[in-house]
């Protein structure tokens, strides 16, 4: 398995992970997950594969987070996948995928226990 950065050009932490992908010699396949979203099912198997739930994975100081009443405590997981989905601005970022595994790289540190 390559290595798979879903990125956002605009998020620093987004292209420190970059970086630090690269610095190590190896050059990821770039998602430019806001204008490719992810489906409902890659957005579960990510939150499997790096052992976080959906909650983890949604960005929460995102205006449409409150905006789409994501904030409140009976909104369920399949709600919030469904949400990234459509909001693909709601995905937390940078999420790296490797042979050893994925991870939301936030911080950037997370990157060591993947590479």
């Amino acid at each position: 398995m390559n290595t798979t950065i879903w990125h956002n050009p605009r998020c620093g932490t987004s292209r420190k992970v970059l970086d630090a992908i690269r610095a190590r010699g190896v050059e990821p396949a770039i998602v430019l997950y806001l204008e490719t979203p992810p489906s409902a099912g890659e957005l579960k198997a990510v939150c499997k594969d790096a052992g976080i739930s959906p909650r983890d994975l949604v960005r929460r100081k995102e205006p449409s987070f409150k905006e789409l009443g994501l904030d409140g405590a009976k909104v369920t997981e399949a709600a919030l996948i469904a949400a990234m989905h459509q909001h693909p601005i709601l995905i937390e970022r940078p999420v790296v995928k490797t042979k050893k595994g994925t991870r939301l790289c936030r911080p950037p540190e997370k990157l060591a226990e993947i590479l």
